[in-house]
């Protein structure tokens, strides 16, 4: 690991001197004053009296030696607390530090009978022995916030640059430092005991119940802050991540105590190309694949944390997974163990959770049963750029990251890429053979320039890679879902389509040679909808098994036609409904993009304005009686995590928590939007409110109008255009 740091210290040296010869060159106004932050503590909400005697408990888990103390970590603390449902969300209670030491608050807890205590007795002691979550975190000022960044000149249309300003500033509104007054001293021995992990540099949280810096969501908040022209926060963000690969030897799933047993697709040598962290995804998370197609044997990394006890930030949801009183058959300690372990493994890919990593996809409890994460070989991405970065600074270096990442990048092409489906399944070590649920996880490899030579062989075949994208645009109303899977009840399944995503697929889309997009985009059989153009079982489900796209008015409790033409609602001549205007002699890649870049912009933008937002003289706010149908009254519009394909006027929903706002990589990937799409961009159409509410979804329209134009790239996208892995 010393060779590794040293290696990441000259790397990270390379970086900084590009950021800062980005910062020296660029001309800004002085950076905003620091905004007013409102920590706001929740109030314990218990859903017995407070007289009530708690559940009987199952048996603790085993203790977990990666996790630091014994409140914020697997005991009978925090099972306690937990049991109680002091509130809503399990993350609130671990995200707040105590109001005494460590010895103090475990002395006051071992004055109960775990037995006999009551509602109330736990509401007390939490009351009185904790503080507010998140008051370890305090609003921090953006040095040389820029107002107007050059960006928002690609902006044509009126309404859609004020938005993409509006979206600019909330940067300030999302940065953090750490409040070093409230720091608690190092474990054990100090006056208060913490679960955050301080840093030492301004960062960008995600927003909500995300409190904290979180190591994927970053890397999209970087595309945003680059157009934004906030490089110092960018260089502050890459540094937070090289002390913690100091201190840790990886990048954390997010900057807490409780997220050191796991990491998350490690996107860092996006950010970074930072060896070190490659050093540990080899020694932890690599194994020996051997091909059944091939023989031919490969080093491939999969997800798989070492972990025995519930996810502290959502212990009572893994204990009652485990537990679950309305399931006949319960699990040995053995099966609990290792379901636990799968739980945090599913949380280090990021999609947690999905029927992506589940044996048997079902609703609720009995699939997340069957997650299979750690016998999933992902679809994800090399390490070239680090060969690149090095270059001939150290040839040495840069030859051996490139064997690896040839190695890496042919056994991708061998054991994840259906040369027949024209798509990238994960490979699945308990059967042997490829997974065919088809995910938007397939456009990873080429988003990283991993195309096979089958998409390289022809127009069609490299259209038939995107097919399903170009299927989404012209049957559903929104941008494309994680899968077609709608029955699990999970946020990485239909109906949610979630921001990074559409990012990887718009930059996969750039990725393709320009001699093979020069066609227009092909249509289905007078007879036929656009499912007829997608490679036989490329999607593993018939038209009909698709889910279905709810429509309006009196029809509100109806789908829109299953199958055949009349299936693709949003059609339109040359381009889709909020898909943006066609131009002449367009490519189908070019059409592609347009409608995925309007469609992204309509549902941000209509969800926003759904939730309360307006922009004066441009867009007015909703009037409450609509507002209430989103109970929105007095709010000024959510920037949601994720979005759902059927609604653009709706959040998505599902998973184990409610849906946040903010919201870190949402901004992002807008801002990247506005920037790359810029003069493409046509003020979309929202559904009227007030139907929206008796239904998930609709094409019709009320118009804020707009123009278009050609493709603006943006110029900082080059500095960071590769990938590494997911």
């Amino acid at each position: 690991m010393v060779s590794s740091l040293k290696a990441a210290v000259v790397v990270a040296g390379l970086v900084h001197t590009i950021l800062a010869a980005i910062i020296g060159t660029t001309t800004t106004t002085p950076g905003t004053a620091v905004p007013t932050l409102t920590i706001s503590t929740a109030v314990a909400s218990p859903s017995v009296s407070l007289g009530a005697t708690l559940p009987s408990q199952a048996p603790l888990p085993p203790s977990q030696g990666w996790c630091i103390g014994q409140i914020f970590c697997a005991g009978s603390l925090l099972q306690t607390v937990n049991v109680a449902q002091v509130y809503s969300d399990p993350k609130t209670f671990v995200d707040k530090p105590t109001s005494k030491s460590s010895q103090q608050v475990l002395a006051d807890f071992s004055n109960f009978n775990v037995s006999t205590v009551t509602e109330g007795q736990i509401v007390n002691f939490v009351d009185s022995d904790f503080l507010g979550e998140g008051l370890e975190l305090e609003a921090a000022a953006l040095a040389n916030f820029n107002p107007t960044p050059a960006f928002l000149n690609n902006v044509t249309d009126p309404l859609l640059k004020a938005f993409a300003q509006a979206v600019h500033g909330y940067w300030t509104q999302l940065a953090r430092n750490t409040n070093q007054s409230a720091i608690c001293d190092e474990y054990p021995g100090g006056t208060c005991e913490s679960s955050l992990i301080p840093l030492n540099h301004t960062f960008i949280i995600p927003g909500g119940r995300f409190r904290e810096q979180y190591y994927w969501d970053s890397y999209w908040i970087i595309q945003g802050l680059i157009q934004s022209e906030l490089y110092e926060t960018v260089n502050a963000t890459l540094q937070n991540f090289m002390d913690e690969i100091e201190g840790f030897g990886f990048i954390p799933n997010g900057g807490r105590i409780y997220y050191l047993n796991r990491s998350q697709p490690p996107l860092f040598i996006h950010m970074v190309y930072d060896y070190a962290e490659l050093a540990w995804w080899a020694n932890n998370r690599t194994i020996e694949v051997t091909s059944p197609y091939t023989n031919q044997t490969y080093m491939m990394a999969h997800y798989a944390v070492n972990n025995t006890a519930p996810r502290p930030e959502s212990y009572l949801t893994d204990y009652l997974t485990i537990h679950d009183p309305t399931l006949s058959t319960p699990l040995t300690d053995n099966q609990a163990a290792e379901l636990y372990s799968e739980l945090a493994s599913g949380a280090e890919t990021g999609w947690d959770y999905s029927s992506r990593f589940e044996a048997i996809p079902q609703l609720g409890n009995p699939g997340l049963r069957s997650l299979n994460v750690k016998n999933n070989i992902p679809i994800y991405k090399a390490r070239i750029l680090l060969a690149e970065l090095y270059g001939t600074f150290n040839a040495t270096s840069s030859s051996t990251h490139l064997q690896v990442a040839a190695g890496i990048r042919a056994g991708i092409l061998d054991l994840l890429w259906d040369p027949a489906k024209l798509a990238f399944y994960d490979f699945n070590l308990t059967s042997n053979a490829r997974n065919d649920i088809f995910t938007a996880a397939t456009f990873y490899p080429v988003w990283n320039g991993i195309i096979p030579n089958e998409i390289l062989a022809s127009q069609s075949n490299a259209f038939g890679y995107f097919a399903a994208v170009n299927l989404v645009v012209n049957k559903y109303n929104g941008t494309v879902p994680v899968t077609f899977i709608d029955w699990t009840g999970l946020q990485w399944d239909a109906p949610n389509s979630w921001p990074p995503l559409q990012y990887i697929i718009m930059q996969a889309l750039r990725t393709i040679p320009s001699n093979l997009t020069t066609n227009g985009l092909p249509t289905p059989s007078s007879d036929q909808s656009t499912y007829d153009l997608v490679p036989a079982g490329q999607l593993a489900l018939t038209e009909a098994q698709l889910p279905g796209q709810p429509l309006l008015g009196a029809q509100a409790n109806q789908n829109a036609t299953a199958t055949g033409p009349a299936a693709d609602i949003n059609k339109l001549s040359g381009t889709v409904v909020n898909g943006g205007n066609a131009t002449a002699g367009e490519g189908w890649r070019d059409t592609l993009q347009r409608e995925m870049a309007n469609r992204y912009y309509a549902s941000v933008l209509c969800s926003w304005h759904a939730t309360g937002g307006s922009i004066p003289g441009l867009l007015p706010q909703l009037p409450a009686s609509e507002l209430n149908l989103t109970n929105s009254i007095g709010n000024t519009g959510n920037m949601f995590e994720k979005f759902s394909n059927l609604n653009i006027d709706s959040s998505g929903y599902g998973g184990e928590y409610t849906v946040q706002a903010g919201f870190g990589w949402t901004n992002g990937v807008l801002l990247w939007v506005a920037s790359t799409y810029g003069e493409q961009l046509v003020a979309p159409q929202c559904p009227p409110l007030v139907a929206a509410a008796t239904t998930t979804s609709t094409s019709a329209a009320v118009g804020l109008q707009a123009s278009s134009g050609a493709v603006i790239t943006a110029v900082m996208m080059a500095f960071m255009a590769h990938a590494f892995l997911l």
